[in-house]
């Protein structure tokens, strides 16, 4: 019994040892490539590189249009995904009878969380683009990418949900609340902070998605804004942003890689930083609101 007690034990420090190798491979690969970036960006960053558009010369160019197209499709992204996801992992969880049409709908939207990005890409062309009339537009490439973390928006709501107790549920039900009550009550408010962190984790994968966009008509070179809430003459109306030609982050650094000047590279460097920053933030903001609506969780 005791050789059994000590060879078990030995497997479970030979397991813990393969665990910390493979997550300091994991680490110390995005440290590399991140001190890579800072090393041959960070000296490019400063407030001109920020406000200045794209250039022919790498001294001069810029990543305004880049990170400001960024920012808006993420937010058409999150208008449309999150309370979608957040809607149809609530039906799922607290309305949809467990039958064989729920069990196929699970099934498929699990399946679509490992489908590949390119095929959102070509899906959001025919039926955005050509079939819907929408152009490739701000618009278009957020409902893509809404598309494309719908499925772990459903995922992150249904776990969330599933991981308050039975017994609230119950105590409600006692109590004569309706099904809506106990959902907009407790089950909402209490899963609110899982629901947010999966959220935030699939916005962040969007913001570095590329395949995608380049699909639905994204710009490689693009140095006006889209048209601010009625500015201009005539006016702009206050949703012809939407419609406006685009570009993003990732869109940005791949045309400044694929320029033989070797000073673009210190460019694509400095655009790779902000965005891996922009996506830490994302995700430091996904563990900050998680740990303060779990400690404001009373049951």
């Amino acid at each position: 019994m005791r050789a059994m007690i000590a060879a078990h034990k030995r497997w479970d420090l030979m397991f813990g040892v393969l665990g910390i190798l493979a997550l300091m491979i994991g680490l110390m690969t995005f440290v590399a490539l991140f001190a890579d970036m800072t090393i041959h960006g960070f000296g490019r960053i400063d407030l001109d590189f920020l406000t200045s558009f794209p250039s022919r010369r790498a001294a001069n160019a810029g990543i305004l249009s880049a990170w400001v197209g960024s920012v808006l499709v993420m937010l058409v992204t999150a208008c449309a995904a999150v309370p979608m996801g957040v809607a149809a992992g609530v039906y799922l969880e607290e309305y949809a009878p467990k039958n064989w049409l729920t069990d196929i709908i699970e099934i498929n939207v699990t399946n679509l969380a490992g489908v590949p990005s390119i095929i959102y890409g070509l899906l959001a062309l025919g039926l955005f683009v050509y079939t819907f009339g929408l152009g490739q537009s701000i618009l278009t490439a957020g409902l893509t990418l809404a598309l494309l973390i719908l499925p772990v928006v459903i995922v992150a709501t249904r776990e969330a949900i599933r991981a308050i107790p039975q017994m609230i549920r119950e105590g409600a039900y006692a109590c004569g609340a309706t099904t809506w009550q106990v959902v907009r009550d407790h089950i909402v408010p209490y899963s609110s902070a899982g629901i947010l962190t999966g959220v935030i984790i699939g916005m962040a994968r969007a913001i570095g998605e590329t395949a995608p966009i380049i699909t639905v008509g994204a710009l490689t070179f693009i140095a006006f804004l889209p048209p601010a809430p009625f500015s201009g003459d005539p006016p702009a109306g206050p949703f012809d942003w939407l419609f406006a030609p685009f570009t993003v982050m990732p869109i940005q650094m791949f045309n400044w890689t694929s320029r033989p000047d070797a000073a673009f590279l210190d460019n694509a460097a400095a655009a790779g930083f902000i965005l891996v920053l922009m996506t830490l933030t994302m995700n430091g903001l996904a563990i900050w609101l998680r740990y303060r609506l779990r400690k404001n969780i009373k049951w």
